[in-house]
């Protein structure tokens, strides 16, 4: 009888976490549903000498409880499953390599073969997987593109390399995929997919082969001495339990793809490396070749990205010294309170106009998520208020209804906020109190937010300029600074527990010089990495690309030329809806969706009108579903 007055949805998950802990041989396991991406995650008791529990979030299924819904989270349940029976996490980081989509196309692989691996006793679980990935791919519209630039290399190699390892046939959406990229992807990587094929029982050499794929991508540099320090350990490590300390990894950040994150919290990987100056984790940044010794990095072969090679092609210096930092890592906790404090005593500044926007806003979106009914139609389901006429009068036909449903499409939104020096003073404090507003208001509305900035580390050249003065002053050295792009706040991550970080824009030392061009590329790769089927990207900025270090020893129109070659990449692909806003500077003459205001108090409000007819836009373009009976 319990089961009863708990309905579909809770025996459905409670069937689903009973499954998950089953195929994990996992007990222990904390299953939880909550709105978002799957992922996993470690709790550790504060109990000394207790062992960590792993925590699975899965997404939490509609109260309509559809045939889609069921195989999508039935397939993400069996992915974490597996990837809990199969992996060591210990191993995986330690041949973890440093640039961004290398590491997402190592996370990716590394899930295939846990799933191969599941899939040869438990067929029910590769299928669930399978069917869930077709279910993606129709979302994504990966089964209608023309050309292979459509669809991200990260998902191309799921998909080939789950062919690869389990043998399966595809299903149509996913073979269109496939089709695309894998003659790309064979002629560079087939024979390193076929070593990688005959190891899937052997996590830590499949690991160092799976270096050997990226290095035949032309996504990480030679992995000959990493591999020898991995074979060290490897025999060291046996029965010690200290392989994950002699080679110690960065933390990983939010995950792009199509996989289930694993995200490890504390016990993920070592302690990555510090910045000199304020102690915050360096990474790669996306978008840049391997570098060569003595020279530029070479160009971005194995990408989809403007800027190639060739005569006149952007370049970039040195990439080891770029950084991508999450906002509280920047400064300590007591100064982050005060930021925090200061923007909180200004926001009161901006009432008015910005919140009876922000309220419209809000109830234009909510109203876009209601369902409605259509009446009196001659099919559908009987509507039962309209018996009593039938009784009356029998002469009169039977009277249906069906549900219609909504037109809202699953959506993101990235705010990218120039974090330069002209952005001191009222221009940068109004933009952190409208991301603010705006990030709470489209939470409300079960819109994801990600704030971001971009900045460099130094002024007039950083680490990157003093090695290229060392080697030598070679010619056309390209970009000669290093960037800092932070992240305020992550898509996933709920407001409260970004609302401290949103307060570092305040803080002066932040502001520096701006690269565009490169910071649109990073905050694009974050996006196309995303579920969701809408990804609008909105750039803050008040001038154009300046960085003295670079324009110095190269074309005046140097930053300009590649920040215009990316808005028209990024426009031309599709794959996100670029608007811009620019504060006191023309803004129109880059992006072909864009505003310019003269005083930096309009911001709040143009940011809000401008989302508004995004939405009013897509309202008007996107054809009404047909009204199908409801389940």
């Amino acid at each position: 009888m319990a089961e009863d007055k708990d309905g579909p949805v809770e025996i459905f998950k409670r069937a689903t976490a009973a499954a998950l802990k089953a195929v994990a041989e996992r007990g222990e396991v904390t299953v939880s549903f909550a709105p978002g991406a799957p992922s996993l995650s470690v709790t550790r008791p504060n109990t000394p000498g207790a062992k960590p529990i792993p925590t699975a979030r899965l997404p939490l299924p509609t109260k309509r409880l559809g045939v889609e819904d069921v195989i999508r989270l039935r397939g993400a349940a069996d992915a974490l499953a597996l990837k809990l029976r199969h992996h060591d996490d210990r191993l995986h980081t330690r041949q973890m390599p440093e640039e961004p989509q290398a590491r997402d196309i190592y996370n990716v692989v590394e899930q295939a073969r846990v799933e191969a691996l599941g899939g040869r006793r438990l067929a029910g679980c590769s299928q669930n997987i399978a069917q869930s990935l077709e279910f993606r791919c129709k979302a994504e519209g990966y089964d209608r593109a023309l050309r292979r630039e459509e669809i991200p290399l990260t998902e191309a190699m799921r998909l080939i390399a789950r062919e690869r390892f389990t043998g399966a046939k595809p299903l149509p959406a996913t073979a269109h995929a496939l089709e695309l990229w894998r003659p790309w992807v064979e002629s560079k990587a087939g024979r390193a997919l076929t070593r990688l094929s005959e190891c899937l029982d052997d996590q830590a050499l499949f690991s160092r082969r799976l270096r050997e794929l990226l290095k035949s991508l032309d996504l990480v540099g030679d992995a000959s001495d990493s591999d020898q320090e991995s074979d060290s350990s490897e025999q060291a490590s046996t029965g010690s339990g200290e392989d994950g300390q002699q080679n110690p990894q960065q933390s990983q950040g939010g995950s792009s793809g199509p996989t289930p994150p694993m995200e490890m919290g504390e016990g993920d990987s070592a302690e990555g490396g510090e910045d000199s100056a304020e102690g915050a984790t360096e990474m790669m940044m996306p978008g840049h070749g391997t570098e060569e010794p003595g020279g530029p990095t070479r160009g971005r072969r194995g990408r989809n990205e403007p800027g190639g090679s060739g005569e006149g092609a952007y370049r970039v210096y040195a990439t080891r010294f770029d950084q991508v930092v999450e906002a509280p890592q920047l400064c300590d906790a007591d100064e982050l309170d005060r930021l925090r404090h200061q923007l909180d005593q200004q926001l009161s500044s901006l009432t008015g106009v910005v919140s009876r926007l922000a309220n419209r806003l809000q109830r234009k979106l909510l109203a876009k998520q209601t369902r409605a009914w259509q009446f009196d139609l001659e099919e559908g389901l009987l509507d039962s208020s309209r018996l009593a006429r039938i009784v009356a009068n029998p002469v009169h036909a039977l009277s249906f209804k069906r549900e219609t449903d909504t037109d809202f499409r699953d959506t993101v939104v990235s705010l990218l906020i120039d974090n330069s020096g002209s952005m001191r003073g009222r221009p940068i404090s109004v933009a952190a109190m409208s991301a603010d507003i705006l990030a709470r208001t489209l939470e409300r509305c079960g819109v994801k937010v990600e704030i971001l900035g971009f900045t460099t580390k130094a002024w007039k050249g950083g680490q990157a300029r003093e090695a290229w003065v060392a080697e030598g002053k070679p010619a056309n050295p390209g970009r000669l600074n290093d960037l800092r792009h932070i992240v305020y706040k992550a898509a996933d991550m709920p407001w409260r527990r970004a609302r401290k970080s949103l307060g570092l824009m305040l803080r002066e030392g932040i502001l520096k010089e701006n690269i565009d061009g490169e910071a649109l590329l990073w905050a694009h790769q974050r996006l196309i990495g995303r579920a969701e089927q809408r990804r609008i990207l909105m750039v803050i900025s008040d001038g154009a690309p300046v960085d003295d270090s670079t324009l110095s020893v190269n074309p005046g129109n140097y930053l300009e030329k590649h920040l215009r070659e990316v808005i028209e990449w990024i426009e031309a692909t599709g794959l996100v809806e670029l608007v811009a806003i620019g504060i006191g500077h023309d803004v129109t003459r880059y992006y072909r969706r864009a505003v310019t205001i003269m005083d930096a108090e309009e911001l709040g409000g143009t940011m809000l009108k401008a989302l508004t007819a995004l939405f009013d836009e897509d309202e008007g373009r996107t054809p009404k579903k047909s009204a199908r009976p409801a389940a």
